[in-house]
């Protein structure tokens, strides 16, 4: 009894132990140029997409057919496409789709494999080597494969999209959190948690999960960007997001036939591409580096 009372008075400490890893986490992603300039880019195509409607000189359906296929000029800076819509127009409404996309397919990526990984993790035995059984064959399909078999499934479309990319990247995170929790699940808190009856729910999701965020998160950041990418090579075959709608991969797709005289229509969705999936991956390296339990400062 005296161990389990011993114990609990630690969580304080524990509690204060935490916050200061997170402020020396945080530190330490101020510390990196690279990191700082990657979420300066994620953040203004975050503004981008929220304030689209201000931004955008036209509406992103807005035909002038007298002016089709026309280059960057004054009047349409990044030029038009060949229904005469302002190609600048649809790239600033295109980061809303697609960052919607990435966010969303990686969330429910998050909650799908971190409840697999952490139910497997935490009872361990048979329900896990069933669990991972099941990971494995999601991990034995290339991720864009997988994607395309879901989307012609289902269909097209912007939740089937978010749906066929969310389904690949569950079995990243379910491996991440089980392991995360096999390190942690015989710590003494959780032992002391066990010693006071708590339930399997409260100790999994209360007290082991919030425990191991840092890896998730780090996958999380840097999932954004494959999701991204995953997205536009969904929508540039065909099988994503449809038109009318604004999508990066689409307007590459319907771009990719006039290259050689229209070299307007791909080059500024592929940078917005580029230039997003940058800003992601610096940052998500960032936050790997700082969270990174081995580095000191």
């Amino acid at each position: 009894m005296g161990s389990v009372q011993s114990s609990v008075l630690t969580a304080p400490t524990v509690e204060l132990k935490k916050k200061s890893q997170w402020v020396s986490a945080i530190s330490r992603v101020k510390k990196n140029k690279l990191a700082m300039f990657g979420l300066a880019l994620v953040i203004l195509m975050i503004l981008v997409a929220v304030f689209a409607d201000v931004i955008a000189p036209y509406p992103y359906e807005e035909q002038h057919l007298a002016d089709s296929l026309l280059g960057p000029c004054a009047r349409y800076p990044f030029g038009t496409d060949k229904f005469g819509r302002c190609i600048l127009s649809r790239v600033i409404y295109g980061a809303r789709t697609s960052l919607l996309v990435g966010f969303a397919a990686v969330t429910l990526s998050t909650l799908a494999g971190g409840c697999i990984g952490a139910v497997a993790g935490y009872f361990g035995g048979a329900l896990d080597n069933v669990l991972m059984r099941l990971i494995d064959i999601i991990l034995s399909v290339p991720h864009m494969l997988l994607a395309i078999s879901i989307s012609a499934m289902m269909g097209t479309g912007l939740v089937n999209t978010i749906v066929a990319i969310s389904i690949g990247g569950i079995g990243e995170f379910a491996r991440i959190t089980r392991a995360s929790v096999l390190s942690v699940r015989d710590q003494e808190y959780v032992e002391a948690v066990k010693a006071i009856s708590a339930g399997n729910g409260r100790i999994i999701f209360k007290h082991i999960l919030p425990n191991i965020l840092a890896p998730l998160i780090v996958q999380y950041s840097l999932k954004i960007a494959s999701s991204i990418l995953g997205a536009a090579g969904l929508s540039f075959v065909g099988l994503g997001v449809q038109p009318p709608t604004p999508e990066w991969g689409a307007m590459l797709s319907a771009g990719r036939s006039l290259i050689r005289y229209n070299w307007w229509l791909t080059l500024f969705p592929g940078l917005a591409i580029m230039i997003t999936v940058y800003g992601f991956n610096l940052f998500g390296d960032g936050l790997r580096d700082a969270l990174d339990p081995r580095l000191k400062d």
